[in-house]
């Protein structure tokens, strides 16, 4: 996670507080020290940390909160309203022109991933429906187009190019006219990038800017690069006019300065955080959420909602009804692996999980793809007798389904009894949520906890 850094310290912070019935002026001051340097540590801008822990500390020694039956926690949420505010309060939506086609200009560095995020944007937008054309205006990096074209063969979306001998104005112009003509509803245009800003790059920009009239002009920031990400946003606003910010690497081990400052620095707001390769990692951005997920609190509301989009309701009641009666297979258990490949990354996951970053073994909890992939031979090495009942696994047939999926049988025997644990976990688990004392057994049920993959 980008903030684990900050938000470990945070976290730690406001655990002091919390256990305290009454908050004196020192205790806040003291909490507020250690605010400021984590913020610093963070790699936040220097200035909107000094305003930032101003503005909590105006409210936060108010006689309203002095005087509350739970001082420490009243802090926490002006906290986690400042944190809300400072990346921008609420969520900035893609604009939507009246008369279409709307055009985005994908703008940014070398380096910063604007190509792959003109994909993943192509990708989100035909989830809700819309027609997106992406248009190859980079003519300067070595296979940038050839790039463009691979990822809309991916997404089956289609590609404007006009090779790399015609100016990019040329193109973004032809591009946009080829959408009108042609039905689609958004233009993604992706320009090219240089290794540091310089102004013949700004001068194309504002060109291509002049000439095709955009709805969005998104700058796409490396969020790894701190500070500078912020440096970046400031020259290309100044220059641009911004409509908003991409963070990438947001899933990196990146101490997340840049989501803090860049609204308040540039006043562009962050409009999409981008993870990982696959072409599913771009998300709207949530302030609230993403300010609650660093205080500790998850963002149950995100993990909802991809819940929501990636599993079968019934399938899933079905499921926990396997779980409960101790009747999950093997032929389950692939199944459930494709639901957790669609939902993405498990440590993701479980950051959104309120306080699992406390819970003992969830922390380093990582899914190694490689391993998926062995363990799905392994199940598919089976027959169909065998994945429905998994107590037939003697020696020789676990010694056959170790040749047939390439697997050693000490890999096989783990993989097994992993299986027979998980199994186990799970109808605990079941019975657990609808019980009293969740948080306790939900930290009972992380000590022991490992995946068969």
């Amino acid at each position: 996670m980008a903030f684990e850094g900050l938000a470990s310290r945070l976290q730690n912070v406001f655990g002091k507080l919390r256990g305290k019935g009454k908050l004196s002026e020192e205790d806040v001051n003291e909490a507020l020290r250690e605010v400021r340097l984590a913020l610093l540590e963070a790699d936040v801008n220097f200035k909107v940390v000094k305003d930032f822990v101003a503005k909590v500390k105006t409210q936060a020694i108010g006689q309203e909160v002095m005087k509350s039956f739970t001082p420490g926690m009243v802090v926490i949420d002006i906290v986690n309203k400042e944190l809300t505010a400072l990346m921008g309060g609420t969520q900035s939506k893609l604009a939507r022109s009246n008369r279409p086609p709307t055009i985005i200009m994908m703008v940014g560095l070398q380096g910063a991933g604007k190509t792959t995020t003109s994909g993943k944007l192509a990708k989100l937008l035909q989830k809700q429906n819309h027609r997106p054309l992406m248009v190859a205006a980079d003519i300067y990096r070595p296979a940038a187009i050839k790039q463009l074209q691979v990822l809309g063969e991916q997404l089956n979306v289609p590609v404007f190019t006009m090779g790399d001998k015609v100016s990019p104005v040329e193109i973004a112009k032809a591009g946009v006219q080829h959408a009108k003509d042609n039905g689609s509803d958004y233009v993604i245009i992706d320009t090219a990038g240089r290794l540091h800003i310089d102004e013949s790059l700004m001068d194309e920009l504002k060109n291509i800017r002049a000439d095709i009239e955009p709805d969005e002009i998104l700058l796409v920031v490396d969020s790894m690069t701190g500070q500078d990400a912020v440096n970046v946003a400031e020259s290309f606003h100044k220059q641009l006019e911004l409509t908003g910010v991409v963070l990438t690497k947001l899933d990196g081990d990146t101490r997340g300065g840049a989501a803090l400052s860049v609204k308040a620095v540039t006043g562009c707001p962050i409009k999409f955080a981008a993870t990982g390769e696959k072409l599913d990692g771009l998300e709207p951005f949530f302030p609230d959420r993403m300010a609650s997920r660093i205080l500790g609190m998850g963002d149950m509301l995100s993990l909802i909602e991809k819940a929501q989009s990636g599993i079968d309701a019934d399938k899933a009641k079905e499921m926990e009804r396997k779980m409960r009666n101790n009747e999950f297979t093997f032929e389950d258990f692939l199944e459930q692996m494709e639901q957790v490949k669609k939902l993405g990354p498990l440590d993701q996951i479980l950051e959104m999980l309120p306080g699992a970053n406390k819970i003992k073994g969830m922390k380093d909890m990582k899914v190694d793809d490689k391993q998926m992939g062995k363990v799905e031979a392994i199940v598919k090495s089976m027959t169909t007798e065998e994945k429905r009942k998994p107590e037939l696994l003697n020696a020789n047939r676990r010694k056959r389904i170790a040749l047939g999926s390439g697997n050693s049988i000490q890999e096989v025997n783990r993989f097994i009894k992993q299986f027979e644990d998980m199994r186990k976990m799970m109808k605990q688990f079941s019975g657990m949520m609808g019980n009293k004392g969740g948080k306790n057994n939900l930290k009972k049920l992380g000590k022991g906890m490992k995946f068969p993959f």
